[in-house]
């Protein structure tokens, strides 16, 4: 049997829902029957149970907290999962080029744990959300609808971002023929493999400024700010995610989140979705009703 946690988010039900015609079963802290079971990261006690009869398990990365919460729970889930005999273990992790982002820790830290257990694993390095890129042109935009201007700390930097129904669909497919392969007792095609999904197109503050002013049917120009200038801003964020905003705006200024390489093209049936696309259709849809949520520290948790 296939088991893929955080199925009540956005990217585990994507997966969830695309392995529909394999042996496969959600896992949420809040599952209770018999399509999704309860496995509470923060309650190690429920995993045995939850985790009972698995062999390959996709691991949805448990964010929106704290880095020693985060490490808490991805240890649980590690223990548990090798407790229970699991074969296989496909983890959903950070891309390389968010390495000096601080959301990273809790996810090399995991990889590390992942690489000690007695299972095989895959990592899947995901990209940074196209949604991202979009909350951080809505968290200006109410400003570019009264001026005209986009004004965020981006410098010339660019972010490469990516689909999540194409990081879906790469899990979707690894976890497939990861469990074909267990069943048939053949070769582990992914066993030991880490996938770098990397968007294949990066955006700056010019393309958020076009994507703005197609949203709000008016000229949009971008300029950049002082990093100190987005504090303000964040007042309504948890602690942590105001952090990890800082971080993201800090290493897209200095240039460091534009990748050179991407696993992802091969491992997808079509083309990657276009996410400049992706990124106008966003903001135009949050336009109305933008909430502080919607900022890039609710966007780039783990």
């Amino acid at each position: 049997m296939i088991m893929v946690t955080g199925v009540s988010g956005a990217l585990g039900s994507a997966i969830l829902d695309g392995l529909r015609a394999e042996a496969v079963i959600g896992a949420s802290s809040k599952g209770a029957g018999e399509t999704v079971r309860r496995a509470d990261f923060d309650r190690p006690e429920t995993l045995a149970e939850a985790f009972a009869g698995v062999r390959v398990l996709v691991f949805v990365s448990a964010g929106y907290a704290e880095d020693d919460v985060v490490l808490a729970r991805h240890g649980a889930v590690v223990r548990a999962a090798a407790a229970a005999g699991v074969d296989h273990v496909i983890y959903t992790s950070l891309a390389g080029s968010g390495e000096r982002l601080s959301i990273a820790l809790a996810h090399r830290w995991t990889e590390a744990r992942l690489a000690e257990a007695p299972f095989d694993v895959t990592v899947l390095r995901n990209g940074l959300y196209a949604e991202l890129a979009a909350g951080m042109a809505l968290a200006g935009a109410a400003s570019a609808a009264r001026t005209g201007v986009f004004t965020a700390p981006l410098g010339d930097g660019r972010l490469s971002v990516v689909a999540r129904a194409d990081l879906a669909a790469v899990a979707v497919r690894v976890a497939a023929e990861a469990w074909s392969d267990v069943t048939a007792g053949a070769p582990r095609r992914h066993a030991g493999r880490t996938y770098e999904l990397e968007g294949v197109d990066a955006v700056g503050g010019h393309d958020l400024a076009r994507a703005l002013a197609d949203a709000l049917d008016r000229p949009v120009e971008y300029r950049t700010a002082p990093l100190g200038d987005l504090r303000p801003m964040l007042a309504g964020l948890e602690a942590y995610q105001a952090g990890h905003t800082i971080s993201t705006f800090a290493n897209v200024n200095a240039g460091l989140l534009e990748a050179a390489h991407s696993d992802l093209p091969p491992l997808l049936d079509t083309p990657p979705l276009p996410v400049r696309d992706l990124i106008t259709a966003a903001v135009t849809a949050g336009l109305p009703a933008r909430h502080p949520a919607d900022l890039p520290g609710r966007l780039s948790s783990r």
